[in-house]
């Protein structure tokens, strides 16, 4: 995905990717930790049942951040700017107050460490690490393979029906992360899914001539794995970030690519029949909510209920981080059953506990009340301010980058549709850190560094 870094000066020669990385990955170097942070979540382990909380990619992510404070002290810069130490700190705020004001202050410590991990020293991390745009699509790039290395599992699992277990039979496909981490596989798919439609959308100057077409191939097979994790939340928090993406790449291509889009859809499902029947009730359920609901959304209705009734408690700072665990059963309904039933690609029968409300906006209320909810949202509703202006801004004077401006608005976008559907939890959490980190680059890096000015 290399390309121009910069857009020239009026008048002035077009500068290429050697020009402005004469040093190649001797430069690149502090890159290594967050290409491995991104592509570690794969690589299965014991954290899904009891075992450690520490995966690969949390390690990876930890390396990270201790280079990027190397690199500071080491090149004594300042490291961000007013704002963006504003924007991307904000959280913090909500993180502290909720731990000091939890019924039980130690056992919020934990919680304190993978909030401010996750969405704090990730991001600032990635903003920091990244030179350029060379650099924001070297890590797109890893987002990619990780897709395509998750999908080809998924669609194995599939036609081999040696997936997870869903509605009786084993074809639910999770990729390497099995059963209980349901959505890991389809969330790593959607991101790259994301990243090889900007890609195609808005392929970089500089490029190869095979890069659009490879990029456009990639995106369009890459919802074949998609479809078949039967993640309801996933499939629209990826048709809004696409919308919003092709909105902002002018209507004529817009209008084209959702032709396109919904051939595919038509092929795939009509002509080769992958997982029509299956795909069309899981669709079908989506509208069903209020009407006949299966047991997964009667629980967690119920858990947004409790997770109401914790905030109304303590409006201000919520019960505390990781409290919800703790005070679900005195503010849950006695409809919430005690478990999901989980099994398939190669894990026996387990009933996994339900402790989280399956929505980010509900567990930081009712964790961190409404001191933590304004500090969370309003950090995440600035970086996606700033990267759509700044998106629009770049592509109205032709700059290079406009490719890194609709991936970050996409990734943003998608993250702040799925946190109604989800929330943090499983090896895929770190990888909401990079990509708030990609957007938050995009939206608040001085205008030189994104290719912008």
């Amino acid at each position: 995905m290399a390309a121009t870094l910069t857009a020239p000066a009026p008048g002035a020669p077009a500068r290429t990717a050697a020009g402005p990385n004469p040093g190649g990955w001797r430069t690149r170097w502090p890159l290594l930790p967050l290409i491995a942070t991104v592509l570690l979540p794969a690589v299965p382990y014991a954290g899904g049942g009891g075992g450690p909380a520490v995966g690969p990619a949390d390690v990876a992510s930890g390396i990270a951040v201790l280079v990027c404070a190397g690199r500071l002290l080491y090149l004594r810069r300042r490291p961000l700017s007013a704002a963006a130490a504003l924007v991307l700190g904000l959280p913090a705020v909500g993180f502290a107050v909720a731990t000091l004001t939890a019924a039980d202050p130690a056992a919020a410590l934990p919680g304190l460490v993978r909030y401010l991990q996750v969405f704090v020293l990730v991001p600032v991390a990635v903003c920091l690490l990244l030179r350029d745009a060379h650099g924001f699509r070297i890590v797109a790039g890893a987002l990619v393979l990780l897709a395509l290395v998750q999908g080809v599992v998924g669609v194995d699992q599939y036609v081999t029906g040696t997936g997870a277990s869903y509605m009786g039979e084993e074809v639910r496909a999770v990729g390497t992360f099995g059963p209980s981490d349901i959505m890991g596989m389809a969330t790593v798919v959607a991101y790259g899914l994301l990243a090889a439609a900007a890609c195609a959308l808005r392929t970089p100057r500089e490029a190869p001539a095979w890069l659009r077409p490879c990029a456009a191939v990639v995106a369009v097979a890459l919802i074949v794995p998609l479809a078949l994790s039967f993640s309801r939340g996933v499939w629209i928090a990826t048709a809004a970030a696409l919308l919003a993406a092709l909105a902002l790449t002018g209507r004529r291509q817009a209008l084209t690519s959702l032709a396109v889009l919904g051939a595919t859809g038509v092929v795939l499902v009509g002509g080769f029949g992958v997982g029509s029947e299956m795909i069309t009730d899981r669709a079908a359920s989506v509208t069903q909510v209020t009407r006949a609901p299966d047991r997964s959304v009667s629980d967690r209705y119920a858990m947004w209920s409790a997770a109401g009734r914790m905030w109304r408690e303590r409006p201000a700072a919520g019960v505390g981080l990781k409290g919800f665990p703790a005070h679900r059963d005195a503010h849950a309904s006695i409809g919430l059953s005690s478990g999901s039933d989980t099994a398939g690609a190669g894990q026996r029968f387990r009933r996994q506990t339900l402790l989280s409300p399956h929505n980010m906006y509900l567990l930081v209320l009712g964790e961190q009340g409404l001191i933590g909810l304004t500090a969370i949202v309003g950090s995440w509703a600035a970086i996606l301010v700033g990267a759509v202006r700044r998106l629009v801004r770049a592509r109205s004077r032709g700059h290079a980058a406009v490719d890194c401006g609709l991936l970050a608005v996409a990734l943003m976008a998608w993250q702040s549709v799925n946190f109604l559907y989800s929330d943090i939890g499983g090896p895929t959490t770190v990888l909401t850190g990079v990509v708030l980190g990609l957007a938050a680059w995009w939206a608040l890096a001085e205008p030189e560094k994104a290719g912008t000015t």
